[in-house]
């Protein structure tokens, strides 16, 4: 593995721990200023989301919505100015794990795009609505 994609590996891994533990600042860190998150239209919380800010208001919104119990990073494979890392999100209540691929776009140091591919949608409408019928 090359220095610069060990670096990256290192920034996606800070990036996910500082989401999970809810430090905003730390995670926000790590991202570009004009850094943005695109989740395809088809999803009920799809849309671009800008901005340092954008990750916090996506797990705000989506974290709830499906009600995930837990996320697990899997891989990262790094080439280039990108990144892939295999992730599953986990639901309580015995649903279906959802599983997605996320881009990662880097401009030097700092994360300028995620782009989510999730394998299955179905998996994700599933789970959101599960969980409006629970709440």
């Amino acid at each position: 593995m090359t220095d610069r994609a060990a670096r990256q590996r290192s920034i996606i891994t800070a990036l996910y721990d500082a989401a999970a533990r809810g430090d905003w600042a730390a995670a926000e860190a790590h991202l570009t200023e004009d850094f943005f998150i695109t989740e395809a239209p088809g999803l009920p919380f799809g849309g671009v989301y800008c901005g340092r800010g954008a990750l916090r208001e996506l797990y705000a919104k989506v974290l709830p919505m499906l009600a995930v119990e837990r996320l697990e990073t899997e891989a990262t494979t790094c080439g280039g100015d990108h990144a892939v890392t295999l992730v599953t999100f986990h639901f309580a209540r015995g649903l279906e794990p959802v599983r997605i691929a996320e881009m990662f776009r880097f401009e030097g140091e700092a994360v300028a795009e995620i782009r989510p591919y999730y394998f299955d949608p179905e998996v994700v409408d599933a789970a959101v609505r599960a969980n409006r019928t629970r709440t």
